[in-house]
């Protein structure tokens, strides 16, 4: 083989394997109802070519809930800054499901909720402890991701958002 001909064998294989590193950062498919029943493919979560954030969390995890609270707080400002959504996915086992509503309402929440009893989505994103969060750019494409809370950690979160939304 040549040196010019191993050159773009080397070529194609570094191409075919970025091609798939990217596709991996692509929202795995898996079927989650939203409060009203209806079916909702996790491929298909999107924002109109703008960011948003997955959040997922559970109506007992404390941090959570501090964590929606305190970007509530500011997420009308994100919105009209940037156009970004937010997708708050509950991990809450099939027996509490019927909390997470009555929550929502109770906070004003007004974010898009999946219900994901089974933890399937979480399991597929590798989340394995909540509060999670996950910044997908308006391609798709997975951009940051972070576990836990602290107070004031949103910053971290709009910080990134604004970054991909300049792009």
């Amino acid at each position: 083989m040549t040196t010019k001909n191993y050159l773009r064998s080397l070529l194609a294989i570094l191409f075919v394997a970025f091609i798939g590193l990217g596709a991996s950062a692509q929202l795995p498919s898996v079927q989650l109802k939203n409060l009203n029943g209806k079916p909702v493919n996790t491929a298909k979560l999107s924002n109109d070519g703008k960011p948003f954030v997955i959040s997922f969390f559970a109506t007992w995890c404390k941090p959570c809930l501090r964590e929606l609270k305190a970007i509530a707080e500011v997420y009308p400002d994100w919105q009209d800054e940037t156009g970004m959504k937010l997708i708050a996915i509950s991990i809450d086992e099939a027996q509490n499901a019927s909390k997470v509503r009555p929550l929502v309402d109770s906070e004003g929440w007004e974010y898009e909720v999946l219900l994901d009893p089974n933890s399937d989505f979480a399991r597929s994103m590798g989340v394995q402890s909540i509060p999670h969060v996950f910044v997908v750019d308006g391609k798709g494409k997975i951009v940051y991701n972070h576990s836990g809370y602290s107070d004031g950690s949103e910053s971290a979160i709009i910080k990134k958002i604004r970054e991909v939304s300049k792009k």
